[in-house]
């Protein structure tokens, strides 16, 4: 029997379980072409979590992005982001001359979307040019494979990036309204005018799949466990909201008639307006909610588990009147509930989940959370307002949860306590000092409070193991413009802050299996 074979299916976790991970977009790892990929970098990250005795590795959503480069915002739940395929895969499968590279030379800190983005684009045009030449005419027959099993998305996919092209990236409801409504006849003529740029994107997305596959046996191997995270909402400018109108609340002429956000809170006086389609849930029932569950299968297909990001949507989620200027007039709406966890339990053999429970919790979310025992998640910077009963304080920990010193939504941890007011710093340094954990920097002290909790998976992101200040954060909530970033290099990844994180992962008995 396989070491595969052996091992726990988790999540949830079972009595005793205990391991360790990192949090680090594969945007960030290091490569000479601007931004990180799948490729020899993702490799040797996936090494080196071995070496340090990680079991596993979260990452954000692998979507193609659209506005403001956010992963939060893909223009498909299924396809695959161009930007992560690795030139140098490309040379070595023979589809790229390494003359075929231009020479550039990239930020080694900072993704250039601006420059990236184009400079990609020729690169994979031009395996394609190679590809059609006839390099690689071996690949044929697995390119015409993926591209009917996949074709339930990937004809909409590829059409509606063609599409976006032509009509100069402008969002879809402002194309001729054909095909905006999709008249049969106008996808026939629009598929026959675009043939070859179709072709092209569905070539890319057999190549990344392609190289993404070579990475999860290279993890497998390693005993390293992949993470994905599912946006609870789709883009409004995505091949999800057009090609499956019906399962959203949309009005005559296809626009949403609600939005998603959240209400006015503490933070907030007007709430958040996130300006997402929602779902109509009662379409999606009729269905038995086939489409979420493909949407689930697809990343399963490249992940072991499964970050279920705004998990309080599934319970019930805020939906606000279209065209409102703040989120003060929305409502809650019950979501699917049970019903859909059951759904999708009867179809998959089980709930590889971990529910992102932040924010506004309601008993019911914990109590849809628990009834099918997914793990919470918790924060540690969170934790000390002093409060004694903070869910996020480790001494409120229970065992199926992932703890976290912090997300990709918030500071470094260094630059959280640089930035933390003076009482619930005072509040911090006490709670050290009552646990024995008082002395060195915050982030090393966070991150062996982590380490230390009862919960059963503990994660941090590779800033805090680094211990990077403000300028390594990637994402600043309500920011327009300027996150999703940040990249380390490879002088980082040999830092000798591993081998202090290998030996407290030890003592700490967080080998990934249970006690």
């Amino acid at each position: 029997m396989s070491d595969e074979s052996r091992r726990p299916s988790v999540p949830p976790f079972p009595p005793g379980y205990r391991a360790s991970g990192l949090l680090l977009h594969v945007t960030s790892l290091p490569s000479r072409y601007g931004v990180g990929d799948v490729g020899p970098g993702a490799l040797e990250w996936v090494d080196r979590l071995r070496e340090t005795g990680q079991t596993w590795w979260q990452a954000l959503p692998l979507g193609p992005t659209g506005y403001g480069d956010s992963p939060y915002q893909p223009q498909s739940s299924f396809a695959g982001n161009e930007l992560l395929i690795s030139p140098d895969w490309l040379i070595e499968d023979g589809l790229l001359r390494a003359s075929d590279l231009e020479t550039r030379v990239f930020s080694a800190t900072t993704v250039d979307y601006d420059a990236v983005i184009p400079f990609k684009g020729r690169v994979l045009e031009t395996a394609w040019a190679n590809f059609r030449a006839g390099m690689r005419p071996d690949m044929r027959d697995a390119l015409a494979a993926f591209c009917t099993d996949h074709a339930h998305w990937l004809e909409d996919y590829a059409l509606f990036r063609a599409l976006k092209a032509r009509y100069g990236g402008r969002h879809y409801l402002e194309w001729p309204t054909e095909l905006v409504a999709r008249v049969p006849a106008a996808l026939v003529q629009a598929r026959r005018d675009l043939t070859d740029q179709i072709d092209r994107i569905r070539f890319a997305q057999f190549l990344l799949f392609r190289q993404a596959e070579r990475l999860k046996a290279r993890a497998r191997t390693n005993g390293v466990r992949l993470i994905g995270d599912l946006p609870f909402f789709v883009s409004p400018d995505s091949s999800d909201l057009w090609a499956n109108p019906e399962l959203f609340l949309l009005d005559a002429h296809h626009r949403p008639r609600v939005v998603a956000g959240v209400p006015p809170d503490y933070f907030s006086a007007d709430g958040q307006l996130w300006g997402n389609p929602v779902y109509d849930w009662d379409a999606l029932r009729g269905t038995g909610y086939r489409w979420c569950i493909d949407r689930v299968r697809a990343l399963l297909a490249h992940v072991d588990a499964i970050r279920l990001d705004h998990f309080r949507g599934f319970a019930a989620a805020w939906h606000v009147p279209a065209g409102a200027s703040t989120a003060r007039s929305g409502q809650w709406v019950p979501g699917p509930g049970a019903a859909f966890f059951s759904a999708v339990h009867r179809e998959l053999g089980g709930l590889p989940f971990i529910a992102e429970d932040l924010g506004l919790i309601t008993p019911d979310v914990h109590a849809l959370r628990d009834q099918f025992h997914l793990p919470g998640t918790r924060v540690l910077q969170f934790a000390f307002d002093g409060h004694p009963d903070n869910p996020h304080l480790p001494d409120n920990h229970s065992a199926n949860t992932v703890v976290y010193t912090g997300t990709h939504d918030n500071p470094t941890t260094r630059g959280w306590y640089e930035e933390l007011p003076d009482g619930q710093r005072q509040e911090f340094r006490r709670y050290l000092e009552r646990h024995g954990a008082e002395g060195g920097e915050p982030a090393s002290a966070l991150i062996r409070l982590a380490w230390s909790s009862v919960a059963a998976l503990a994660m941090a992101p590779l800033q805090d193991v680094l211990n990077l200040g403000r300028e390594a954060r990637m994402n600043v909530p309500g920011r327009a413009g300027a996150n999703w970033r940040w990249r380390c290099t490879g002088e980082m990844l040999s830092a000798s802050a591993f081998d202090w994180l290998r030996e407290l992962t030890r003592t700490s008995h967080r080998g990934g299996a249970p006690a």
